[in-house]
């Protein structure tokens, strides 16, 4: 059976210039549908759109049954986060540049919305990091990510080591620039550049890459989904970046545990979208 959406919210990038028209012109078509529309709250603030429902994250996890995201994957990474506990769908519309996972171009969201707002579309669920990091024991941070998990050196200091374990196992002790812990999501982005494979989203494993290692024979590592843990063993004022939220100046002896999240992300596309036609299309592997 098709799903119905009755009520839709709206989340704009919003230091992206000239974004306000595009917001306006997608809430009024989705008025136009029968809908009942909302704005995200720092969205309405930030580019004085009126007439609508302004709604925080929690409000929108309540009332609302899809929320359209306008910008890149920045921006869907960051709601993408705060609004996983909820369940609500997510639908993309790419006006960055890249566009993993924000994937309908800008220039054909008309199109593209109509049937998905009549039930036709493809369901895509993706799995979430969660981690904390341990001090003596005891929790001081802790984050969801639905990129990856990295632990890095000191922006002035020379490479970090790290105690690697997966579930109670000792793997090795790693000396490197840093390492990511990263989901199949973000296997096509920072673990991509540091030499990682792309991972297709329905891999139930994480991936280990090492960041510039000293041990040229420390590569990249395919994981199954349970628990690494990240010992701070040397080096002098490292950082643990969960997708963008960061908590520097770890001591020798921290912990960084990463696991499974209990939420998920649950992206709505286009009918007969697929992850193969993605990354021909994102990394041009359709050139030559």
């Amino acid at each position: 059976m098709a799903e119905r959406f009755r009520h839709v919210a709206i989340v704009g990038k919003h230091q992206a210039p000239g974004i306000r028209p595009v917001l306006e012109e997608i809430a009024q078509f989705l008025s136009s549908q029968g809908l009942q529309v909302a704005l995200e709250a720092e969205t309405a603030q930030a580019t004085g759109m009126q007439g609508y429902a302004a709604l925080s994250h929690a409000e929108m996890g309540e009332q609302c049954d899809l929320a359209i995201v306008v910008g890149g994957d920045g921006t869907m990474l960051g709601f993408a986060r705060e609004i996983a506990c909820y369940g609500l769908p997510l639908v993309g519309i790419n006006q960055g540049r890249l566009g993993f996972i924000t994937d309908i171009p800008i220039e054909r969201w008309r199109e593209a919305l109509q049937p998905i707002l009549a039930g036709d579309h493809e369901v895509e669920p993706r799995a979430m990091l969660e981690g904390q990091v341990l001090r003596d024991g005891v929790s001081i941070f802790s984050g969801l990510a639905l990129n990856d998990v990295v632990v890095s050196r000191g922006a002035t200091s020379g490479m970090v080591e790290l105690r690697i374990s997966v579930d109670g196992d000792f793997v090795a002790n790693m000396r490197a620039d840093g390492i990511i812990v990263s989901s199949p999501t973000g296997s096509t982005a920072y673990a991509l550049s540091a030499g990682g494979p792309i991972m297709h989203p329905s891999i139930a494993g994480w991936l280990l890459a090492p960041i510039a290692p000293h041990t040229l024979s420390n590569r990249p590592i395919v994981l199954p989904q349970g628990e690494v843990r990240m010992e701070i063993v040397a080096g002098r004022d490292a950082s643990v970046n969960f997708d963008m939220q960061s908590l520097a100046s770890l001591q020798h002896g921290d912990c960084i545990a990463v696991r499974r999240s209990q939420y998920q992300v649950r992206f709505l596309h286009p009918k007969g979208w697929t992850y193969y036609a993605t990354l021909r299309r994102k990394l041009r592997w359709y050139e030559g």
